[in-house]
């Protein structure tokens, strides 16, 4: 009876943090693939939801398990930057007048997807899911200053991709640094 009753509590509080599993699994491996990387972290999660400590993080201990699968062999079945490749074959090469702004933020994601991949998951943890440095170093297994190195070159490299864009793409600093 209590396995059923953390079981319950368990599914209950992962359902909320599907949405960041999906956006952290699209940052690794695109729309198309996200999913299938996001249903094989909870199928892991489920299966050892007895390792969580139910004082910890849960959010972070799910986006350590996508992170994982990833590793462990989510890119050995995939090839490295099929999105990357999808957006670039089937990104419309013209917008409208008017659609400026849609351009440049399509630029910039296009900029966000061309980054190293250890470079776009730290920015991903720390800026979209606004996860502390130290949450973010946790979830990727390395030091803190890795992450503060990664986010920092990947900044530098998206201002060198929007140099001379309008103020409103600006990359500027958030609340970590």
């Amino acid at each position: 009876m209590l396995h059923m009753v953390v079981g319950k509590w368990f599914g209950n509080r992962t359902v909320e943090h599907v949405p960041a599993m999906r956006r952290y699994a699209c940052t690794l491996v695109g729309d198309e693939q996200a999913d299938d990387l996001v249903h094989e972290a909870l199928t892991r999660a489920y299966a050892s939801h007895r390792s969580f400590r139910q004082d910890g993080n849960l959010g972070s201990w799910l986006l350590a398990i996508v992170h994982n699968c990833f590793v462990s062999g989510w890119r050995k079945r995939q090839v490295e930057g099929a999105g990357i490749e999808h957006l670039r074959h089937h990104a419309p090469a013209h917008m409208p007048p008017g659609q400026e702004h849609a351009v440049q933020l399509g630029e910039l994601a296009r900029a966000i997807e061309q980054l190293p991949l250890d470079q776009r998951s730290a920015f991903h943890l720390v800026v979209v899911e606004d996860l502390s440095y130290e949450m973010a170093a946790s979830i990727l297994h390395v030091p803190v200053g890795t992450i503060m190195s990664r986010l920092s070159r990947a900044r530098a490299a998206l201002r060198r991709a929007i140099e001379g864009r309008p103020p409103s793409l600006r990359v500027v600093e958030g609340k970590n640094g």
